[in-house]
């Protein structure tokens, strides 16, 4: 089997992100996502395609074993978030929130849910609510 080239992902916690996340939730009244168990961090190195963005949950297997509660983490991959606009980047925030299910049980929201006219319309309405 040849060698391949293997990259390190590099993480970091994401103050920046994490204030935008929590003003995003804060003003959409997403009263189901609890700020204190969602994380922003920033990767560096992913040689993923075409992502910006990802949500990871923790399975209720997991949480079970581990004996905690639902906890998230919302990746943002620098070498694609950091040079969107202003704007793109918080539409890729408000996709990446809507992943997160009502329940907040460790679960994910799937692109059925996650849509583009769903996403715009939160989009829409933050800035409504902004204005």
């Amino acid at each position: 089997m040849p060698n391949k080239k293997s990259r390190n992902i590099r993480y970091e916690i994401a103050d920046d992100i994490q204030a935008r996340f929590a003003d995003i939730v804060r003003t959409l009244g997403l009263h189901h996502i609890d700020l204190d168990k969602v994380v922003c961090v920033r990767s560096f190195g992913s040689s993923a395609r075409r992502v910006i963005a990802r949500c990871h949950g923790m399975s209720k297997v997991l949480q079970i074993a581990m004996r905690i509660k639902a906890f998230y983490v919302m990746e943002f991959i620098s070498e694609r978030f950091d040079n969107l606009s202003d704007n793109d980047q918080t539409e890729t925030i408000i996709h990446e929130l809507m992943h997160i299910p009502k329940n907040f049980g460790g679960g994910f929201r799937y692109h059925d849910h996650v849509t583009v006219k769903n996403v715009k319309g939160m989009v829409e309405k933050y800035h409504g609510a902004k204005r």
